[in-house]
């Protein structure tokens, strides 16, 4: 069975700029989007035009720069905004619009004080007034994730006849299950006239922690494209992480899914945004974390040193990192302190391992750290060991010299 393509729609600089704090100008931007292409995203959705003047510079000066993704700018679905965005796109080499409008049962009598009816046909003519500027037109159902399916599905399918090439059902609140949102997509797949003929796209926000779960439920049950976001930024608690999502579909072949990202350029992607926005990235965050691929448990350490693959189940250079790591604290074992003094240039024999070991206990308890490599040679000349029990190993000419020191 072939092999079925997910389209990377990247948000970061859309979505992710509105975390707080995070807001980026049109050179940081630019430099962003420029990345993105390498890494081989599909689509940049590469600002909100309407909202200010900046952003709209931002828009446009990107439209200038990258020759491959499309780029899309967001609107309401109001005509202005739809004007601003048209007008934003004028240099792009593939562009597209993207509008919409909530349609749960809160946004509508909340936000809105509207009736279902009004925001029908609010989306028919949002999508109907792009279409005279782009082609490719993408609606989005805001709150599609609390939007009764029946009302979803007759709104799906009346912006498809009027133009709409592409669907995205945003989890707007992150308040959908995996199982819920999949269904979601599933019954939109079976019951909306035209749903063949675009591109249905999941949105997910990671309130419960559930955003990549639901993303990728989604694609399982027919979505063809993903949005997301570098590091998995955002408002609230942020957005699908674009390498989260990229990895699954890597790792697991039984899903039958590839995508076209370079994952191995993934690592310096994450760390540009992260320098870009000011916003660090959790040290245990999968994937593009600190600690993704460091191991300081003496069990993992002995396992990692013995096959790797015993507690890695993604290589690291995959990902764009050189090697995992061995961190050396007061929960390491003796075979991660042996692998670290070889790494030295120095091979301990069973007898000096053993006291070195018990020197390097005390003195990781104390220091409550990870151990550097000077530290661990402060140990070893401090440990009163025979001078003949050690052999440091001149790696400049690849071979083994015994030193009586």
């Amino acid at each position: 069975m072939e092999k079925r393509r997910i389209q990377i729609f990247d948000t970061t600089l859309r979505d992710g700029e509105q975390v707080p704090g995070a807001q980026l100008n049109t050179k940081k931007k630019l430099k962003i989007a420029k990345q993105l292409e390498v890494l081989g995203v599909d689509i940049i959705e590469a600002g909100f035009p309407a909202s200010s003047p900046g952003d709209y510079k931002s828009v446009h000066d990107i439209c200038k720069s990258i020759k491959n993704p499309i780029i899309c700018a967001l609107s309401r679905a109001v005509k202005k905004d739809i004007e601003i965005a048209a007008s934003s796109l004028k240099y792009a080499k593939r562009s597209r619009i993207h509008t919409g409008i909530g349609t749960s049962d809160c946004h509508i009598r909340y936000k809105f004080n509207s009736t279902p009816e009004k925001i029908m046909s609010i989306a028919i003519e949002a999508v109907k007034y792009a279409k005279k500027f782009v082609e490719d037109v993408e609606f989005y159902a805001e709150d599609a994730g609390r939007t009764k399916n029946d009302f979803l599905a007759k709104i799906c399918e009346n912006v498809i006849k009027n133009g709409a090439t592409v669907i995205n059902i945003p989890d707007t609140t992150g308040a959908c299950l995996p199982e819920e949102y999949g269904e979601k997509i599933h019954f939109l797949k079976e019951n909306v006239k035209g749903i063949h003929k675009i591109v249905l796209s999941t949105h997910c926000h990671n309130d419960l922690g559930l955003a990549t779960a639901n993303s990728l439920k989604g694609i399982i049950n027919g979505a063809q494209q993903v949005e997301c976001t570098i590091n998995g930024i955002g408002e609230r608690a942020g957005n699908t992480s674009l390498e989260e999502i990229v990895m699954i579909i890597k790792q697991n072949k039984y899903l039958n899914l590839y995508t076209n990202i370079n994952t191995q350029l993934i690592t310096p992607t994450s760390h540009l945004v992260s320098k870009c926005t000011g916003i660090k990235v959790q040290v245990n965050k999968a994937i593009v974390g600190v600690n993704a691929f460091s191991h300081s448990s003496g069990i993992h350490q002995d396992g990692i040193i013995k096959k790797k693959e015993t507690y890695e189940y993604i290589n690291p250079k995959d990902v764009g990192i050189e090697k995992s790591l061995i961190i050396l604290t007061a929960r390491s074992g003796r075979a991660a302190l042996y692998y670290r003094y070889k790494k030295l240039g120095y091979f301990l024999n069973k007898t000096s391992l053993k006291l070195i070991y018990s020197i390097f206990l005390k003195y990781a308890d104390k220091q409550q750290k990870e151990i550097t490599d000077k530290e661990l040679k402060k140990i070893l000349k401090n440990s009163n060991l025979h001078k003949k029990e050690i052999k440091i190993l001149n790696h400049s000419r690849n071979r083994k010299i015994i030193n009586v020191f």
